[in-house]
């Protein structure tokens, strides 16, 4: 059984409409979803003990979602991840999308679909957020019908992604959840054990677009077996992870990822019908951002598994097609399994 409540969260600035917050709980997971991005604001699994924290960083009001802040828990698009120099060509006309991160565009630009207010409709065992995104919205071709649904089976929380082009445009849609398995607010992710189903991954530029795709094999992204961050980054002198994962090619469900934290007990499992993960190890928070309980969230206190196309598919042929045509349906799922072992 899944229980769903509705309730306002926060009214945006000027009038721009209300903000509102759904609560999706079965008898294994409690999960808050705001109107606002698609956002999802908390998320609290029992450890082995019964006890149940929060585990994604986020905030308490609305307001902090509305200041700067690193996409904790929404949805991004209309292409997740990074454009190289916010460019591209479709049938020999050339696009430019705002810079907005360092040399290039990510997220969706400046206003992606994480900034805006969607439309609810309340499920049975869940929430699905719509919304039109118009054509020339940041600077991308063609009007974009899209649907997210959020839905929980038991100790799963699963996300559908659908969209339908008027144009040809790319799309790539995600979630950007940063989670921390032994609770939000712990310092750190160095006692969480990793492992992520990919034989090869992207290595990049300085300015983190994809340069080739290369094997893990004998690398420090070789995570085919688990690993424990801490001593992982400190053995290989790594800032972190931000970085592509090649997951094997199949619109079918499959295993992409495993994070078990040995102090909780708890164990998230990540399945997916995308090509690709990126694995982000929150390397640019900062302990700057008073998040929920008073926490503030230094550098590597909590990860992301995006699930994704890869990273600036949309210039590199090689890479799965990014291209959603009119008459063609974008729809992708992602299951995030939470467990206690």
């Amino acid at each position: 059984m899944v229980s769903v409540t509705r309730a306002v969260f926060g009214d945006l600035p000027l009038g721009a409409g209300t903000v509102e917050k759904f609560q999706l709980q079965s008898d294994q997971l409690r999960v808050d979803i705001i109107s606002w991005g698609c956002t999802i604001t908390a998320l609290e699994v029992k450890d082995r003990q019964g006890r149940a924290s929060d585990l994604v960083l986020g905030f308490a009001e609305l307001e902090g979602y509305l200041q700067k802040q690193p996409y904790f828990g929404a949805v991004v698009g209309r292409v997740a991840n990074r454009i190289a120099k916010g460019t591209f060509t479709l049938d020999g006309k050339e696009y430019q999308l705002a810079i907005n991160n360092g040399p290039n565009s990510l997220h969706g630009g400046v206003r992606g679909f994480d900034k805006v207010l969607w439309t609810p409709q309340v499920l049975s065992n869940g929430v699905e957020f719509s919304r039109v995104s118009p054509d020339g919205e940041e600077g991308y071709p063609g009007e974009l019908k899209v649907w997210v649904t959020y839905t929980l089976d038991g100790g799963e929380l699963v996300i559908n992604y659908r969209a339908q082009a008027s144009q040809t445009t790319p799309v790539n849609l995600t979630n950007h959840s940063y989670f921390n398995l032994a609770g939000q607010g712990s310092p750190n992710i160095y006692d969480h054990e990793v492992t992520i189903e990919a034989d090869t991954f992207l290595p990049v530029d300085e300015t983190l677009i994809p340069t080739e795709v290369a094997p893990v094999q004998g690398t420090a992204f070789d995570l085919r077996k688990p690993v424990e961050l801490g001593k992982h980054l400190q053995e290989f002198h790594m800032n972190g992870f931000d970085h592509n994962f090649c997951l094997k090619g199949s619109k079918e469900k499959r295993f992409c990822a495993r994070v078990h934290h040995a102090g909780s007990g708890r164990v998230l499992e990540v399945y997916t019908t995308q090509p690709g993960v990126q694995f982000y190890t929150g390397n640019f928070l900062d302990g700057t951002l008073k998040g929920k309980r008073g926490a503030l969230y230094p550098k590597h206190s909590g990860f992301c598994l995006e699930t994704q196309n890869w990273p600036d598919a949309v210039n590199q042929p090689h890479f799965p097609p990014v291209l959603l045509k009119p008459g063609e349906e974008y729809d992708h799922t992602t299951w995030f399994k939470f467990s206690v072992a």
